[in-house]
């Protein structure tokens, strides 16, 4: 399934970056989805279903604040008829702020993209025998679709789609899982599954799917991967 290009990068002086230096949405052979579908949707409806969405992440893992928003015309190929960056922290839009300014603009063949920071455990390694386990932000997606945006993609994609970035938190694929490494593993999906339940009851979702690229089951990758410590 084809899904949005990689979110835009927005050029920042050295001094103004802080720590954006490590909030980028990363762009995998499986990235994590999660789509949500509302009964008989109005396009007028979108924003509010937006902004309960977004208001979620502060509550589990994620930054209070949107980050940045853009808004696409017609499909993925068309260039963007608005974009704006607020900012990390407190220069960041409140949601309904963020998604009201977006939406001004608000049409059956347009999609508004939202970026907000979500923090996840990491294995951050400085040298071979230096290495430990930090909370790294990354930049989440949060994309509301206009019925006729794309021919139609959120029949596939979803009302609003979320793109989580690559799955490797959840799995860790490539480390050895000792206790630590399974307990962190194990709470970003705690973390995962919360939000994904807590975004469907605020929006009012009446279908959800999570998935991946490449169509495989993330929850039979988790049980297999987490059974290894059991």
């Amino acid at each position: 399934m084809d899904g949005a290009p990689a979110s835009m990068i927005i050029e920042h002086s050295s001094a103004s970056l802080g720590p954006l230096r490590r909030l980028q949405s990363i762009e995998m052979s499986d990235t994590l989805y999660l789509s949500l579908w509302y009964p008989n949707l109005r396009l007028a409806a979108l924003p509010d279903k937006l902004t309960a969405v977004l208001s979620e992440f502060a509550a589990h893992g994620g930054e209070p604040r949107v980050y940045a928003v853009t808004v696409w015309p017609i499909s993925w190929t068309e260039p963007p008829v608005f974009q704006r960056v607020y900012g990390w922290g407190e220069r960041g839009a409140e949601p309904r702020f963020a998604v009201e300014e977006a939406l001004e603009l608000l049409y059956d063949d347009y999609a508004y993209e939202f970026q907000i920071g979500w923090s996840l455990w990491e294995l951050e390694t400085a040298g071979e025998l230096d290495s430990r386990w930090v909370r790294e932000p990354r930049l989440v997606r949060v994309t509301g679709y206009g019925p006729l945006f794309d021919e139609g993609a959120y029949e596939a994609d979803g009302h609003i789609r979320i793109d989580f970035g690559t799955d490797t938190p959840f799995l860790e694929e490539e480390l050895e899982l000792d206790s630590i490494a399974a307990r962190h593993v194990e709470e970003n999906v705690r973390q995962l599954v919360a939000l994904t339940a807590a975004v469907e009851k605020a929006s009012g979702a009446t279908a959800r799917l999570l998935w991946s690229e490449l169509g495989e089951s993330l929850a039979q990758r988790l049980a297999a991967r987490l059974g290894v410590t059991n």
